[in-house]
Formats: C-alpha cells, sequence, structure tokens
C-alpha cells in the first residue's frame, strides 16, 4: 500500500471512532452524498430481498415448531439461522415506517427462541440441541446491529427482551471462542461480534476478548500472497502435504474479511490494516469480470456458489469500507451486487446463474444472509468513501501468468482469455476428500464476449454439510475438465492426483502451462493396466485457448479427456462434423474443435446441471483413438 493511502485511511479511522457504537465513519458530519447509483442497487435489491423473506415467512401459531421461521422453497427443514433476518427487517421497518418488517422481525424471533436457542446463550444451526453452536456470533452480530441502530422501532418489553438474550449469546461467544477453536470463519467474525456487542452493552470484558482475537489473527495471513488460512479440519493451522495452508476464497471475503476490516477501522488498528490491505489486494485476484469469485480451487469449494459462497453474508462491507484504499475495492463491491441481482427471482437470491433457467428452486439462506450486509453498508452510508465500478478489476486488465505460491494456483490472461489451474493440495476435512479442482485441472476458463466457459465442480457432489447445501437434482456430472478413465466401474482421473505438478512459460503471444499428472482414484491409488502419467498443456493465445493432452504410456483402457462447457439450455448447439460443433450464446459464437470426435456424455434432457457453481452444462468428451498417437487437441474459439 502507498504510505499516502495508507495515512490517509488511518485519519479516517481515527475521526470519532473510538466513541461507543459510532458506526464507521460515524462521527464524519456533512458528508455529500455520493455513489448514488450504487445506493440505488442496494436500496432496491435489500426491498426485494426482504418482500421475498416475508412471503415465505410461516405465520402458524398453532405449531411452534414452525411458527416465525423462513420457508425454504428448496430444502426440507427450515435453517436455524433463519433469525439472521432480524437485522434486515428492523432497517427496513426503519427506514419505510412499515410495521410488517417490526412483525417480521419478531415472528422470526420468537421461532429462534422457542427452537434453536439454548440456556448456555447459544443457538444452534438445526433445532436439535447437540448440533453446531458456533453459528451464535452470525446471530448476534445481526441482533446488536439490529438493536444498535434500529432498536428504537421496537415496543420497550421487546426491546429489554432481545437486549437481555443478546447478553447471554455475547457471553457464550466469550466463553467458547479461541482462535483455533475451528475454521478460521468463527474466530475471525468474533473478533468483530465481541468488540460490537461490547459496545452495545458496555461490557468492557467483551471488548477485550475481541482485542486478544484481533491480536491472534494476524498470524493467520499467508507468507507471500498474504491470504487469510485456516479453512481446516480438524485445526486451522493443519498445512497441506505441500506444506499450504487451508484457504477457501467464499469464506475469507464473504465473511471473515468483513468482521476484521470493520474491527480494524473501528478501533484504530493500523497493523491490521496493512494486513487486511494486502489480503483483499490478493483476494481480488480472484474476482471474474462478471463480478463472479473464482473458487474453483478453495478447500471449501462445496459451497462455491457462483457469487460467493451458499451460507456466507456477501463480500460487500469489507471492499466498499476501503473503496478509498483501492477504488477497484469499491468495483468489486458493485460488480458482485448486480450479479447477485441477476441470480435474484421473485425476491430470493438463487445459488447461482444457471438456477432460475433450469428451474432449480432457491434456499432461502442465500437471502437472509445476503441481506445483512446491504443494510451494514446503508447503515453507514453517510460516512463510507465513494464506491463505484469506474477503477478496473485486475482480472479485467490482466495479461500473462501469475503463480500464487501460497495455493499453487495460476492465473492465466491473453486477450480476453481468463483462465485458472489448480495445483491446490489443501483440504477441508481431515478424513474425507471433497475433492475441489486440483491435479493441474482447469478449474475456471472465462472469456470477456462471452462469459463463463468453464467452472470446475466438486469431483463428486457430497453433502458435506447437508443442512447448509442443496441436493444435487439428477444424475450427478463433473463439470471439471479432466481426463478419466473407467476400469472395474473404478473411476480414475487427474482430479484426484493431489501431487501434481504445473510448469509455465510465455513468449510469441502463447501462455503454456503444462500439468504433468497421474490418474488415481478416490482413495489416491494410481490405475495400473494402462497408460496413468499424462501431461495436459493449456495453451492460450488472444485468438484461442488450447487443451493438449498426451501420455508416452500406452492406452488400452477407454480413455477420454472430458471438457464441460457452461451453457444454458436455450442456446443453440450445432454439430458442424464430428471433430466441431458450436454453441451460439448471446453474445457469440463458440466454436470447438477437436483431432478426435466430440461427444456429448449421456445426460437427463439436453444439459446437465450442478450445484457447484450453479450453472448449467454441456459434457463433451473426446476419446483417444489410434490415429491420435496418445495426443488429443482441442481448440476453443470465440467469435
Amino acid at each position: 500500500m502507498k504510505r499516502r493511502n495508507f495515512l490517509q485511511l488511518s485519519a479516517l479511522a481515527g475521526v470519532g471512532l473510538s466513541l461507543p457504537m459510532s458506526g464507521v465513519f460515524n462521527a464524519c458530519t456533512n458528508h455529500p452524498e455520493h455513489s448514488l447509483e450504487f445506493k440505488n442497487l442496494i436500496t432496491g435489491l435489500l426491498k426485494d430481498w426482504s418482500d421475498g423473506m416475508l412471503k415465505v415467512q410461516i405465520n402458524n401459531p398453532s405449531n411452534l415448531d414452525e411458527h416465525g421461521a423462513l420457508g425454504c422453497p428448496s430444502c426440507s427443514h427450515i435453517h436455524g439461522r433463519c433469525m439472521d433476518a432480524v437485522y434486515p427487517f428492523l432497517y427496513m421497518a426503519d427506514k419505510t415506517g412499515d410495521q410488517k418488517y417490526v412483525e417480521g422481525a419478531k415472528l422470526v424471533m420468537t421461532w429462534a427462541e422457542n427452537n434453536v436457542s439454548q440456556e448456555s446463550g447459544a443457538w444452534t444451526v438445526i433445532k436439535n440441541p447437540k448440533s453446531w453452536k458456533g453459528i451464535t456470533v452470525f446471530g448476534a452480530i445481526a441482533l446488536a446491529e439490529a438493536l444498535y441502530y434500529h432498536g428504537h422501532v421496537l415496543d420497550e418489553a421487546t426491546r429489554k427482551a432481545w437486549t437481555t438474550r443478546l447478553e447471554k449469546a455475547g457471553q457464550y461467544i466469550y466463553d467458547t471462542f479461541t482462535i483455533d477453536f475451528t475454521n478460521i470463519n468463527y474466530p475471525g467474525t468474533a473478533v468483530y461480534g465481541l468488540n460490537l456487542i461490547g459496545n452495545v452493552l458496555n461490557r468492557v470484558d467483551f471488548k477485550a476478548k475481541s482485542k486478544k482475537l484481533a491480536s491472534e489473527v494476524k498470524v493467520y495471513f499467508t507468507e507471500n500472497e498474504g491470504l487469510l488460512f485456516g479453512e481446516c479440519k480438524k485445526s486451522s493451522s493443519k498445512l497441506s502435504e505441500k506444506g499450504l495452508h487451508g484457504v477457501d476464497l467464499g469464506y475469507n471475503v464473504e465473511e471473515t474479511l468483513n468482521s476484521l476490516v470493520m474491527y480494524a477501522i473501528k478501533e484504530k488498528d493500523d497493523e491490521l490494516l496493512q494486513i487486511l490491505t494486502k489480503s483483499l489486494n490478493s483476494h481480488l485476484e480472484f474476482m471474474l469480470p462478471d463480478g463472479a469469485w473464482d473458487n474453483s480451487w478453495g478447500n471449501r469449494m462445496y459451497k462455491w456458489s457462483y457469487w460467493g459462497s451458499r451460507t456466507c453474508d456477501g463480500s460487500q462491507p469489507a471492499f466498499g469500507m476501503m473503496a478509498n484504499i483501492n477504488p477497484a475495492f469499491g468495483t468489486a463491491a458493485v460488480k458482485n451486487t448486480e450479479l447477485l441481482e441477476r441470480c435474484t427471482a421473485d425476491g430470493l437470491i438463487h445459488g447461482g446463474p444457471g438456477f432460475i433457467e433450469a428451474g432449480i428452486p432457491p434456499c432461502v439462506h442465500h437471502t437472509f444472509t445476503h441481506a445483512k450486509p446491504l443494510a451494514a453498508l446503508l447503515d453507514h452510508w453517510d460516512h463510507l468513501p465513494e464506491i463505484n465500478a469506474n477503477a478496473s478489476l485486475p482480472r479485467a486488465t490482466a495479461d500473462g501468468v501469475k503463480h500464487f505460491k501460497d495455493l499453487d494456483v495460476y492465473l492465466f490472461a491473453r486477450g480476453d482469455w481468463r483462465g485458472t489451474v489448480s495445483a491446490y493440495d489443501a483440504e477441508y476435512h481431515y478424513k474425507y476428500d471433497f475433492r475441489q479442482a486440483s491435479g493441474g485441472a482447469l478449474g475456471v476458463l472465462y472469456h470477456n464476449k462471452v462469459g463463463l466457459l468453464c467452472a470446475a465442480s466438486m469431483a463428486e457432489y457430497s453433502l458435506v454439510e447437508k443442512n447448509n447445501q442443496q441436493a444435487q437434482p439428477g444424475k450427478d456430472i463433473c463439470l471439471t475438465p479432466r481426463v478419466e478413465v473407467f476400469k472395474d466401474d473404478v473411476w480414475y482421473t487427474n482430479l484426484y492426483d493431489l501431487p501434481a505438478t504445473v510448469a509455465t512459460k510465455d513468449g510469441n503471444g502463447q501462455i503454456e502451462l503444462l500439468a504433468d499428472t497421474k490418474l488415481k482414484n478416490v482413495d489416491r491409488e494410481e490405475i495400473t493396466g494402462t497408460a496413468s502419467a499424462f501431461d495436459i498443456g493449456y495453451n492460450c493465445t488472444a485468438n484461442q485457448t488450447e487443451i493438449k493432452v498426451n501420455t508416452k504410456q500406452n492406452i488400452i483402457e477407454k480413455t477420454a479427456f472430458v471438457l464441460p462447457i457452461v451453457s444454458p439450455s436455450s442456446e443453440v448447439v450445432t454439430n458442424i462434423s464430428e471433430n466441431e460443433i458450436t454453441i451460439q450464446k448471446p453474445e457469440g459464437l463458440v466454436t470447438i474443435k477437436a483431432n478426435a470426435p466430440i461427444k456429448i456424455k449421456e445426460i437427463e434432457g439436453e444439459r446437465t446441471f450442478n450445484m457447484v457453481p450453479g450453472v448449467e452444462a454441456l459434457p463433451l468428451e473426446v476419446f483417444f483413438g489410434e490415429e491420435q498417437k496418445n495426443n488429443l487437441k482441442i481448440s476453443i474459439v470465440v467469435s
């Protein structure tokens, strides 16, 4: 960070932010109206989402198991965190004067107290007192912000009861949370949560615990790129075989970094602000030009929804509040919000851009969590920096190859092409494998003209968090481009080769990435009796992206390169020849050619759909044959 810019931020942080609960930049006065386009966007979206949540709220006093909850169009159960909606509901009540939002807030809190509230002060993730209680920190933050900024719209008895309940939740967080008791998103969020609750309730001990956690979290940033790490079981400090930390982009940008930024600004923690500035810049490298977060490689990508992560809050506060340091942070806040708007229908956010056309119902969880950061921005609006989309995102103007050493992930860009190749081996779970893009796989392929072309999914879709994921509709077909063989009904693919390596070069206008990988099954056993060692080359020029796959071993078993192309069912597919197909997209024509016949995997209907990252796709496969002499070539051109 340039020292002048950092000093400017420090100066802003020092203006009245030590006042109890002044709000970010809240001691400033007479701030001119600004960022009107963005303000109108989030104001309209917040109303749309709030009304959408009210539409699905259950009003049935005869059944306290459901009375007041937000019904979910996609899930058979009620989401325990639906009380998070108390904050956007009270915001809307305060700004519109409409009593329906007050009633909505009271109802959702009533359900929580009747079903997931615990004597310890915790709330549980489902109606089971033995279920996960760490989510208490998210509900407590929502309740604290609702009470502080908008508690005056409540009757006195309700306000006092909720304040008492907030203190119990704060006490639970204070007593329970340590820096490494679970994934970093929990203690990281508690940094802000305990500070906030401490200010609301005048609890000095809560604020002291917050400061302690803030000091401890500073070592949870990777050595080279400053990426926040700690999304890993059993311990947030676990390392992979390559010596890499567990990093998940979605959880970082949509949850933890928000809280750390809001704490650091309020408490004038200059050291943490400098760390966070570097970290935000590194994370921003993974935002695609359309505002999507490229979490193809993240070790919790099983919840990757193209706009972020299924159960997190949204990236707007961290990037919006730091837009004075880097205007591109403001662009990120705007672009991602615009993407969320495009994924919204009937007042609820759908879990990816393909949901609406595919007719997949939305999970209400996305909406009640993502509504909160919009309310937070609006509550601090008069004292925020200018937020617009005038500055270019890093990936919009990128050219060349960038290797993230702390991830073993490569970003490449040439002309309008943008891609991600991953050899990241940090697994989320210590026992089970929920494979994100790895093994030298192409995690994302994007073109500025037509948008997303390839996107990784889980190798095999699994309900890692059964209460927080939607079931996969239809047959599970992995969307990650890959080499694959089925031998004795066992699936072997490079996606399970965690030791895979990638080499790169860039010259004469062409980027080359070469993955050295082996075909393995889910148990990491290498295939025998046929070729197992493959090179996968990704060559990119301004005119095309080419994939070359070769082996020096004898191919005995039927072997293919699978290339799923993101494509809604409304797009026209034309077979030009057995080796060439085209897909007509609204913005251009995509032509795929190969040196062998191109086939479509057996699917139900015209497209396959995958919950990660929530898109429809056409799963193409190209098989090795005698004519190819162990070399496949596939080219993708956009015109």
